[in-house]
């Protein structure tokens, strides 16, 4: 059953407009008046729903019952990246989404090769968020995770409040292998092309995060974070 995301608070028996992507997809699906489709706001669960009218442009639909079903783990996984170059951030926030991360923070390290700020920044920031919106239509999650403005690593070291996430640096040095998180979120920082340099690790390490080994072998910016994300989804239980 198709599934579509609005940004607005959901409930029984309201009627709305999908908004312009949703009612695209509709009509490249040709849906018709009275075909059920599947809402969810983001808010938790998700909502049946019905086509009540198929405009030239615009979707019409009967809000219907909610089902209240959760996708979500139960570790909160926030992974701070020094973004890919290329479409490479583009696979990294959609295959994190199916994997069920809870947020990303997109940083520019000092070996970055994609460098972002101003205006262009915030537009891949809105571009990444609808990835993301769209990876959760299509894995079935009613959470969307947020993808947070582009900082420089150093900024976002200094201004990270303290909190009960755990704090972990994938390392291409020797170090322990990546662990079990103890607590219900981790925060997981990764490098861009070529790594963190040694004074951005070792300010790392100030900062809380403990190092941590993917194994032997070297991967790439966008490979690391998903493997250390998928280790900890496979080994967390499900919300719900």
């Amino acid at each position: 059953m198709p599934r579509f995301f609005v940004d607005l608070p959901l409930a029984a028996g309201v009627s709305l407009t999908l908004p312009p992507g949703a009612s695209r997809h509709a009509q490249v699906l040709r849906l018709q008046p009275g075909d059920a489709v599947t809402l969810f706001d983001g808010r938790g669960g998700q909502w049946h729903a019905e086509v009540a009218q198929m405009g030239r442009k615009l979707v019409d639909v009967v809000v219907g019952t909610h089902d209240p079903s959760e996708r979500e783990l139960a570790l909160a996984v926030t992974l701070a990246v020094g973004m890919p170059a290329n479409e490479r951030m583009d696979d990294l926030v959609e295959k994190a989404t199916e994997l069920g991360v809870a947020g990303i923070q997109p940083l520019m390290c000092e070996r970055s090769v994609l460098r972002l700020s101003g205006e262009r920044a915030e537009r891949k920031r809105e571009h990444w968020q609808a990835v993301a919106v769209s990876a959760c239509e299509q894995s079935g999650r009613t959470r969307v995770p947020v993808i947070e403005p582009v900082r420089t690593l150093a900024a976002w070291l200094r201004d990270l409040p303290a909190g009960e996430a755990g704090r972990v640096v994938l390392s291409t040095a020797e170090a322990p292998p990546l662990p079990v998180p103890a607590g219900r979120a981790v925060i997981a920082l990764s490098g861009p092309e070529g790594g963190l340099a040694p004074g951005e690790e070792a300010a790392a390490r100030a900062a809380g995060f403990a190092p941590a080994s993917l194994g032997p072998r070297i991967l790439r910016a966008d490979t690391a974070p998903l493997a250390a994300l998928a280790v900890w989804s496979l080994g967390t239980p499900m919300l719900g």
